[in-house]
């Protein structure tokens, strides 16, 4: 799967929107369950793997300060 992290949640949040709106079939409403559920594991790769990345770079001493307060 291609999808960037935010299209996938976007997608998942249509999804989600869809089936709590208690509009579709059983049959739509099935489906529409399979992909959220193939979203939500997308977005969970991804979150893990940028996850991944950041604890490398901290383990490698390449963190960055952030100025939170804008001081």
């Amino acid at each position: 799967m291609n999808l960037k992290y935010e299209e996938a949640y976007t997608r998942l949040e249509e999804i989600s929107r869809k089936l709590e709106s208690g509009n579709t079939s059983l049959d739509e409403s099935l489906e529409l369950y399979e992909e959220g559920i193939v979203m939500f594991k997308h977005c969970n790769k991804l979150l893990e793997e940028a996850q991944l990345k950041i604890s490398k770079f901290s383990k490698l001493g390449v963190e960055e300060s952030f100025d939170i307060e804008g001081e």
